[in-house]
């Protein structure tokens, strides 16, 4: 009996162990891998920097950003999954920075955009944005901390229910993927009523959830009815537009 326990404990364990594995030992940080989507965006500069932990920086070759982003990832994604948006922003003047998280979560840091705002803004206006979970942290940031944010960029993500925005003095903008599986439409739809006056929303067509980062299909996600370049081109339209309107 004791033997067929301890063998049970030791197969519970073990399942336990790989179970929690792919959580717990992340993939490395690499950049430039995926990551390129046309010349403009391979000219961008890219840096594995350590601000308070390790950030992916992506900025404009040979001129100064107008703009600095600040994107959180979703949750149990991978910075360099939203770097192909870094690259294709660079090329419009934007800087955009995008912070590891412990576990890849950003609820366990939401505060982390202080630290980035400190080392790379230099006085230009900040924009916060995120994905998914990310994006859920990054509008909580922008309503703590409204005077150091001059806009939000959600994409497949809305304020919490205790977080409002709608006394913000910038407007925000939330992109929708048609066939999203992941995010609750409704939801996305909802949380325009606690973003800021003017906050507008764009509907990807055709886009799937995991079509907002380069990170590979994702589990209860919809079926897309239009090719990933031709999402990514409708999204970085519609963030660029965005932040022009902003300066």
């Amino acid at each position: 009996m004791r033997r067929a326990l301890l063998l049970l404990l030791v197969g519970l364990l073990g399942y336990g162990i790989g179970i929690a594995q792919p959580y717990v030992l992340r993939p490395a940080l690499v950049a430039g891998q995926d990551a390129v989507s046309d010349a403009p965006s391979r000219a961008a500069v890219v840096t594995v920097d350590d601000v308070g932990g390790r950030v992916l920086s992506i900025r404009p070759e040979g001129r100064d950003a107008r703009q600095l982003l600040v994107f959180y990832p979703g949750g149990l994604v991978r910075p360099q999954a939203y770097e192909w948006l870094g690259r294709a922003l660079a090329s419009r003047g934007v800087h955009t920075v995008i912070p590891e998280f412990a576990l890849d979560l950003a609820v366990i840091d939401t505060d982390r955009a202080d630290g980035l705002i400190a080392h790379y803004a230099g006085g230009r206006p900040v924009v916060l944005g995120g994905h998914s979970l990310g994006g859920a942290m990054a509008a909580g940031y922008a309503a703590k901390h409204p005077d150091a944010v001059a806009g939000l960029v959600l994409l497949a993500a809305y304020p919490p229910n205790d977080v409002s925005l709608a006394e913000a003095s910038f407007p925000a903008v939330s992109l929708l993927a048609e066939h999203d599986g992941v995010a609750d439409p409704d939801a996305v739809r909802e949380g325009l009523d606690r973003l800021p006056r003017g906050s507008e929303l764009v509907v990807i067509p055709g886009a799937v959830h995991s079509f907002f980062g380069r990170y590979g299909p994702q589990a209860g996600d919809g079926l897309p009815t239009v090719a990933r370049a031709a999402a990514e081109a409708d999204i970085v339209e519609a963030v660029a537009s965005y932040l022009d309107a902003l300066r």
